[in-house]
Order: structure tokens, then sequence, then C-alpha cells
């Protein structure tokens, strides 16, 4: 059976589905998910936060451009997209440099000295305190929320969703179209978009078209049980970023800030990776972990500047690329969607981001795939 379409959108995370929510209304979209349920990988195992300054500089101007979407959910959402939180930037005196680079160009900030940061979160170890950066704006993502809705105005669009449905060959037609064959059906579009994640770059070289080196990197994490009072506290994290916590539901979640290169799949945490990221938080605290509660890990995948890929490919008509968010894909869906679909039908977009964004700018793809 033959299925045309539109769009043909490869990935049913939160940049396949924000995309397909954008478009339905305007083209007839169709979304092929490999898993049996959407959002399994990546977005299913986020505990994102909304945070304007956390980021490069192209990330940082997508979070400005979605804060709206976020804060005004009424005709998106019944419940609120975001919860405070707070955010907490530590220098520890050994990653000045990285706090200085985090409060460049950073805008609501409010510095702290060692006595304000440890009334935020009084495990920290005072002593090694030298200043802190609080943004009392940063919010907790509900990503479960944010998901559904983007997939029910998907679906109350009429966009075609599918799971269960793997990419086994993608195809340029010579009329102009393009074929993606899954185990029983084949669906054919002049547009194809690459939202696949960390299997982007597969996806990509099976349609023929030079990868952009998108490198799946793995997050871990573990829940502990919660500190006395540590539900009103907000995200910390040093300048350095070598682990961070977020209170959740009474406990609170501690990562290693890891971010090794992995092969993309159904990732899992690595105990001796989870064990020095719990020593590095202890080293900086005077709590001590007695028990974890569960662990868990997920893929983040960054091209090689770090920035987003979001355009169509130079080389390959119809070929759209949607891929790279690494571990800001959350909260800057609402802009990048919108900069997608604005690009797909043709209309105007930023040239900045345009330029930033355009997988173009890889002047080497070409050689990857000979």
């Amino acid at each position: 059976m033959t299925t045309t379409a539109d769009v043909i959108i490869i990935g049913g995370g939160i940049a396949g589905m924000s995309l397909a929510a954008r478009l339905a209304g305007d083209r007839s979209v169709v979304l092929l998910e490999a898993e049996d349920q959407f959002a399994y990988h990546s977005t299913g195992r986020s505990a994102a936060m909304f945070i304007v300054n956390y980021g490069p500089p192209v990330i940082r101007q997508l979070n400005r451009l979605s804060e709206d979407f976020f804060r005004n959910h009424d005709e998106f959402s019944e419940t609120p997209l975001l919860s405070p939180r707070g955010q907490m930037t530590i220098d520890f005196g050994d990653d000045s440099a990285a706090f200085d680079a985090y409060i460049d160009g950073s805008h609501g900030l409010e510095i702290i000295d060692a006595q304000g940061a440890k009334s935020l979160v009084p495990i920290l170890n005072e002593t090694l305190v030298q200043r802190a950066v609080y943004e009392s704006g940063a919010s907790e993502v509900d990503v479960h929320q944010l998901f559904t809705c983007f997939q029910r105005q998907a679906r109350n669009a009429g966009a075609d969703l599918q799971k269960n449905q793997p990419a086994h060959a993608i195809t340029a037609m010579v009329n102009g179209t393009w074929q993606v064959k899954t185990s029983d059906n084949l669906y054919e579009a002049p547009i194809v978009v690459n939202a696949a994640g960390a299997w982007a770059d597969q996806i990509a070289l099976m349609a023929g078209v030079a990868p952009c080196h998108i490198t799946p990197k793995r997050r871990s994490a573990v829940m502990i049980p919660g500190p006395e009072g540590s539900a009103a506290w907000p995200m910390f994290v040093p300048a350095a970023e070598n682990w961070y916590a977020k209170p959740d539901a009474g406990r609170l979640m501690i990562s290693p800030a890891d971010q090794d290169p992995v092969e993309a799949h159904d990732a899992y945490p690595d105990d001796m990776v989870l064990a020095e990221g719990i020593d590095r938080f202890s080293q900086k605290t005077t709590l001590e972990v007695t028990r974890i509660e569960r662990s868990w890990a997920g893929l983040r995948s960054f091209a090689p500047d770090h920035d987003p890929v979001a355009g169509f490919d130079p080389d390959h008509r119809g070929f759209f690329w949607l891929a790279g968010q690494g571990g800001y894909g959350i909260q800057t869906s609402p802009a990048l969607s919108l900069f997608a679909a604005h690009s797909i039908l043709e209309q105007e977009v930023d040239a900045g981001l345009k330029a930033s964004l355009s997988p173009a700018r890889f002047a080497d793809r070409a050689k990857s795939c000979a």
C-alpha cells in the first residue's frame, strides 16, 4: 500500500511531533516513528528546564523566541507548561572562567555570595563557594503535557501519526518525490524531514545524503530521597557543568552531566559514570548519598558546533534536516518547530538564524559521504 502526503516526518520525538503540529493545518503530513510509542528515547527521558540563559548564543536566541509560547499557554494547553523552580550556577573556585563565560551575555541574573547560595541550597559546602548567580525565572517544563498537546494538535489538524514504522529504505525518485519504505508500507512525498534524533545521520545515509556528523552522547541521572526542605530548592549546577542536581517531587535528581559519545541505541546508565558524578556532587556538598532509588540514561545528539541543524539539504531537493538539538530540544521546541515549518512552507524566516542552523554550514559533508 502506498500513502502519499506533502511531507513525511521521520521521528516521533519532540522535534518531529512539534513540527507535525505546526504543518498539519497547511500540508498533509505523515509522521513515522520506529518505536511502539512516541517520545520513547530522549524526549521521554528528559527532566527539562526552561532556562533563558542556558546554552550557546543560537540556543539562547531560540529560548527567547520560545518563552512567550511557554508562559502564555492558554490556547495550547489546559494546564501550565511551566512551574517555578529557579536555577543557580555556582563558582566553586575551580571553574571561574566557565562562570564568567556563563554570565557573559546573560540577562536577568542575580549575583549572590556564598551565604546567599547556601540560603537557597543548604547542603552546599559554603567554604568552597566563591560566588553564584541565580535565575529566578527558570522553570520546570511539564514535558509530558507539552508533548501531549503537540501530539493532539497534530492529530486534530489531520496529521497521520504512525508508530512501529521504522524506515528500511529511502529513495529520491526522478519525479521529485521521496519514497520511504517501511516493513509493510510505502510512503511518498516531495519533502522528507529527518527528525530522527540520535539516528539522524543513519537516516541521511539511507537516503544517500551526506551526514552532518550528528553525534549521540549519553546523559545519565539518579534519583535519591530528597533532603528535608529540598522541594523548595532551585536546580543547582557548578559552572564547570560536571554534575547538576534538581528537586523532583520530594526527591533529588543528580546527574553526572556526562556526555560520552556512543552509538545510537536504547541508552542505559554506566555505573562507573554515575559513581564518579555522585562523588563530584558529594565533594561540593555536605550530603552523603546512601541510597539510589532509580537510575536512567538518555541520548542527546550534537552537531560538531553544538548548534541545531534545521534546514533543507543544499544538495538534495526536498530533504529537510531537523536534528542535533543537543540537550536543548524541549525548551527550544516552540521556536525551532515554527522556524522549520516556515522554512518548509517557504515563508519568511530570520536570515541570521537560517544561516546558523543550515546544514550547508558544514563544508566537509560531501567528503564524508564519498
